[in-house]
Formats: C-alpha cells, sequence, structure tokens
C-alpha cells in the first residue's frame, strides 16, 4: 500500500506548529535579507540552533549587511562564529563570501541551486534551503532528517541525501516542495529523533511502516543528526 504522504503531512503541519521553528525559518519571518539567510543556513550546519541563533545575532550585530561583512578579517569571523561547528571553516568561507559574490554575482545572492553552490560553503542542501526560504522558489532542501523520515517512511528508497533530493524531485507533489524540509526537521529533532524516537506520543504512529519492526540504522544516519 502507498504511504498516505498527503494526510501524514497533514497531521504532521498541525503537530508541528508547537515546535520550535528552525532557526533558519525564525530569521525569515524576521527578515526577508536573502544575506542573512544564507549566512545563517552556512552557520548552521552541523549545529544546535540555540547555538547558531547566539553565534547569527553577534555576527550580524558587526556585519548586517554583505558590505560590512567584507570588512572583517577571518580571525574576527571565527570569533563571532564560535562554537558553531567547524567554525574555523565557516569563518573561512564567510571571509571569502563577499569577494565571490563581488567578483561573480554583482554582489547579489544567486536565486539559482547550482549558483549557490559555487559560493565557499554552501552544498545543495544550503542551496536548496536558501532558494525556498529566501526566494520562495521551488526547492527541496534534504538534511539527514528528510533522507531519514522519507526512507523510514518507504517513500523514497535511497542510500544518500542527494539521491533522496533528486527521487522526491521526481515524485514529491510540488505543493509540499517549500514546507518539507522545515516540517521534518521539526518532526525529527522533537519526535522522530534518530536514537530514541518518540513513538510513544507520534500522532502518525499507525501510518508508519516501522510499527513492530526493531529500530535501523538508517542510510547516511550517525549518532548525530
Amino acid at each position: 500500500m502507498e504511504f498516505p504522504l498527503p494526510k501524514v503531512l497533514q497531521i504532521l503541519c498541525k503537530e508541528v506548529a508547537g515546535y520550535a521553528v528552525p532557526i533558519v525559518d525564525l530569521i525569515a519571518v524576521q527578515t526577508n535579507d536573502p544575506y542573512k539567510i544564507l549566512v545563517a543556513t552556512i552557520l548552521s550546519a552541523r549545529t544546535k540552533d540555540e547555538t547558531t541563533a547566539k553565534a547569527a545575532a553577534r555576527l550580524f550585530a558587526e556585519a548586517p549587511d554583505l558590505a560590512a561583512l567584507a570588512t572583517l578579517t577571518e580571525e574576527r569571523l571565527a570569533e563571532l562564529v564560535f562554537p558553531v561547528g567547524f567554525y574555523k571553516n565557516k569563518a573561512a568561507f564567510l571571509a571569502r563570501l563577499p569577494g565571490v559574490l563581488a567578483g561573480e554575482f554583482n554582489n547579489q545572492i544567486p536565486d539559482e541551486v547550482e549558483a549557490l553552490t559555487r559560493l565557499p560553503g554552501v552544498g545543495r542542501k544550503t542551496a536548496n534551503l536558501v532558494v525556498a526560504v529566501a526566494f520562495k522558489k521551488p526547492a527541496i532542501c534534504v538534511d539527514t532528517h528528510v533522507h531519514r523520515i522519507m526512507n523510514i517512511w518507504g517513500y523514497v528508497k535511497t542510500k544518500s541525501p542527494l539521491e533522496t533530493e533528486m527521487a522526491l524531485r521526481k515524485k514529491l507533489p510540488p505543493k509540499y516542495w517549500l514546507t518539507i524540509n522545515s516540517t521534518l526537521v521539526a518532526f525529527g529533532q522533537g519526535t522522530c529523533k534518530p536514537v530514541a524516537p518518540h513513538c510513544d506520543r507520534c500522532v502518525i504512529l499507525r501510518y508508519c511502516p516501522q510499527i513492530g519492526v526493531k529500530p535501523r540504522k538508517m542510510p547516511g544516519q550517525s549518532k548525530k543528526n
């Protein structure tokens, strides 16, 4: 039987409305500035939202726009964004960002996935998220939660987030593209966790193909998702 995705997502959208909002979505609510959304997304990789929020606030206090970012040294950037994950690498990416945007994109944040991936520190997940959140254009951001949960549901059978993105582009109705990431990230962090999931309080348990199945490690899953 085909997994009832529309029904499940309808239930989850109501459920996660009371969950903590992912930091990038929160910043998008506060500002529609593609620069801030891009930078916050870069900072958020492998980092808890609370840590990202504090680091982004410190950074934006000194660099509210691209021109101000260009004045900060890599060392100062590292001080501002610490302790986000891989903060030294991210400081190096941010130090290079103004130059690349000036040289290749006329100081504008591009609104296409392939163009965004040419920026330092921007992979497909980040690029898709920026396109969807900052520009409200059709894009599917697949992080470990989306990849893991879609495989648990059997909606896709893939081995990596990239494979999941490509499979969803073919199968997932476009009306879900902009919201699938925020919905499943909130659900994955709050209920369907990679370790010790809260199946006892899951609002879609009756639809889950994993009922009664011994928990298994999903493709691409690590202990620190």
